[in-house]
């Protein structure tokens, strides 16, 4: 299902990436994190620069041609669907033009699926966006983290909030996702489907 064309889009906002993640130095490299990471990775690809905007940090990017708005909800995860809806409603884009970027705990580290709509998978940041934005019918970049390994005793919302394990390629991680959003943006969710997942 493509869902934009290129071009058709020429000066309204094709699209709102938004990544997930908690404010504060203590979270960045938090494995929650990782929808910020990727766009950090996205703004540094594209010269944006966020600046204060919808409880959160916002900058406007184009990938070859298709305007987008990254946004870093600041609200803490549990609240982030405050700062996608305000930002969704300025912008008048439908449910369908908002992609979420998110960690997965039911994906093996590294693992990316991108869908349309799906469950929450008490997924708190989802949950709190379907609620704002009244349907789960929105885009999600799902970026796997796996779950703790046998005899980590940690429960998963600790395990979460824990930085990835020294043989994890976070970098790799965060540009493979960074890929797939800028796929998604130029050649629709099926090409990106295809190539990712």
């Amino acid at each position: 299902m493509r869902l934009f064309r290129r071009g058709e889009v020429e000066t309204s906002m094709a699209r709102l990436v938004a990544g997930l993640g908690n404010p504060g130095p203590e979270h960045a490299r938090d494995r929650h994190n990782v929808g910020w990471m990727v766009a950090d990775e996205l703004a540094r690809r594209h010269q944006g620069s966020f600046k204060g905007k919808f409880h959160g940090r916002l900058a406007d990017v184009r990938v070859e041609g298709e305007k987008l708005a990254l946004l870093k909800p600041e609200t803490y995860m549990n609240e982030s669907g405050a700062s996608i809806q305000a930002a969704a409603a300025f912008y008048k884009l439908a449910s369908e033009q908002v992609l979420v970027v998110h960690d997965d705990v039911d994906l093996e580290t590294a693992r990316l699926q991108a869908r349309l709509g799906g469950g929450l998978a008490g997924h708190n940041g989802l949950r709190s966006i379907a609620q704002r934005l009244g349907t789960q019918e929105f885009l999600r970049l799902r970026v796997g983290v796996g779950r703790p390994g046998r005899g980590d005793p940690r429960p998963v919302a600790d395990y979460v909030l824990s930085g990835f394990a020294p043989e994890d390629d976070v970098d790799a991680i965060v540009g493979q996702a960074a890929d797939a959003v800028e796929c998604l943006a130029v050649e629709g969710l099926e090409e990106t489907q295809r190539r990712f997942n």
